[in-house]
């Protein structure tokens, strides 16, 4: 699969996050068949449910551009078929999602975010404008498209309500920070995952994957903490210094368990 996790589009931002259509095929699956092959069956099939082709279309178009299923998107891919709990299974797509979809991890960590802390109270289309123009004074980024301003206020507003989509605000034309709380299962799904991506107990508390659910460090060291009063995983702190051992060996197997 190519990487886009430097790539700029809109077309996946005003699509939207597809979190019940993405559940729907997931749930269907076929892993005998490939990518292309499971996502024509599911256009045909209409198992996301798509009130017209053209729609249904879009929707297998955004789906094989960020997901990896037979990959590393496997684990997400088997907790839908297992019937997980979509509320349990929501977070998990987001951080699936985000390894690739530049956009959207990068407005949650770096814009969604320090408005939080802020404590700003309504967000607007308008508000995200500055942040997506600030966008082309970054490094490294690839520009899918040229955009008009038109298109820019689509994707301000698609970025909104995304978030919103994943429970992190609430509203419509205004929206605001939602009480947002991520379910334990899910957190320990997260946890797994980044410390297969690093061994390093503090920096994965300190990680910037976290802002997407609008949590600091210090609330990643609470939530570790109770889960270890309740045995749940093991945690020590020192200083500086911190240790976690989970109770799984990776995120997959730690999938199993949840299915």
């Amino acid at each position: 699969m190519e990487a886009r996790s430097n790539v700029v589009s809109s077309f996946t931002i005003v699509k939207g996050a597809l979190i019940p259509q993405t559940y729907a095929v997931f749930r269907g699956w076929d892993d005998t068949l490939s990518k292309a092959e499971n996502l024509k069956r599911a256009r045909l099939e209409n198992t996301m449910g798509a009130t017209s082709a053209n729609w249904a279309l879009n929707v297998g178009k955004v789906l094989n551009r960020r997901f990896d299923p037979a990959g590393r998107d496997r684990a997400l891919v088997a907790l839908a078929k297992a019937g997980c709990d979509p509320e349990i299974w929501k977070p998990l797509l987001l951080f699936h999602m985000t390894r690739d979809e530049f956009l959207v991890r990068d407005f949650l960590v770096n814009w969604l975010y320090p408005q939080f802390t802020a404590g700003a109270y309504r967000l607007r289309a308008a508000d995200v404008m500055p942040y997506l123009q600030g966008l082309s004074k970054k490094k490294g980024i690839a520009w899918s498209g040229h955009w008009s301003e038109s298109t820019s206020k689509r994707v301000a507003s698609g970025l909104l309500r995304i978030a919103a989509d994943f429970g992190l605000l609430q509203g419509l034309q205004a929206r605001e920070f939602a009480s947002y709380h991520l379910p334990e299962q899910s957190f320990l799904y997260l946890l797994h995952a980044m410390m297969e991506r690093e061994a390093n107990a503090r920096r994965v508390i300190d990680a910037e994957d976290w802002r997407m659910y609008l949590m600091e460090a210090a609330d990643v060291e609470r939530e570790l903490l109770r889960l270890h009063q309740f045995r749940k995983l093991h945690y020590e702190v020192a200083g500086s210094l911190a240790q976690i051992k989970l109770p799984a060996a990776s995120a997959a197997d730690y999938a199993k368990e949840l299915c």
